[in-house]
């Protein structure tokens, strides 16, 4: 009896030694995961505008202001940045995990979108010469991400809290 109460005590601070780290690894898991994510959907958006050459938007879920409950890669006929009915879905996500926000800051940001057309560059609304430069923060209790989208529409992912001059 002796012998595994010792065992047990030993378990139980070793666990609670571990327990804090294994939370750090789940938020890190989270963070690199939807960020993957949402790259991915970026570089889709681009390689489906070149192979059907015509523009391909990506747009949030939903209402279409919040880029945490989803997004949506489309072909918009109408321009609105929303999935209307008859418009082609190409890919959609569900919602990011609990905590994480997502904040975008575009040079066109009346609306929250990111359109590549037929060559694979990003296009505003307001012209269709002009690029969409900017960058969406992905931040979940201290970590953060950051996705920038450059003058010839290639995505990036970087950490502003190690490279915040870079970055």
């Amino acid at each position: 009896m002796v012998e595994l109460m010792a065992v047990l005590s030993i378990a139980s601070i070793l666990l609670a030694i571990g327990v804090p780290s294994f939370g750090a690894l789940i938020r890190n898991q989270k963070m690199t995961t939807t960020v993957n994510d949402f790259f991915t959907a970026v570089n889709l958006t681009r390689s489906e505008a070149i192979q059907r050459g015509t523009r391909v938007d990506l747009v949030p879920a939903g209402d279409g202001t919040d880029w945490a409950k989803g997004w949506i890669v489309l072909i918009d006929r109408n321009g609105n940045q929303k999935a209307d009915a008859g418009e082609r879905i190409v890919f959609s996500h569900g919602p990011v995990p609990k905590g994480m926000t997502i904040e975008a800051a575009f040079t066109d940001s009346k609306a929250h979108y990111l359109a590549y057309n037929g060559s694979g560059r990003t296009r505003t609304n307001a012209n269709s010469q002009t690029p969409q430069l900017g960058s969406w923060l992905f931040t979940l209790d201290n970590q953060a991400r950051r996705i920038v989208i450059n003058f010839l529409g290639r995505p990036r992912v970087c950490n502003p809290n190690s490279h915040p001059a870079t970055c």
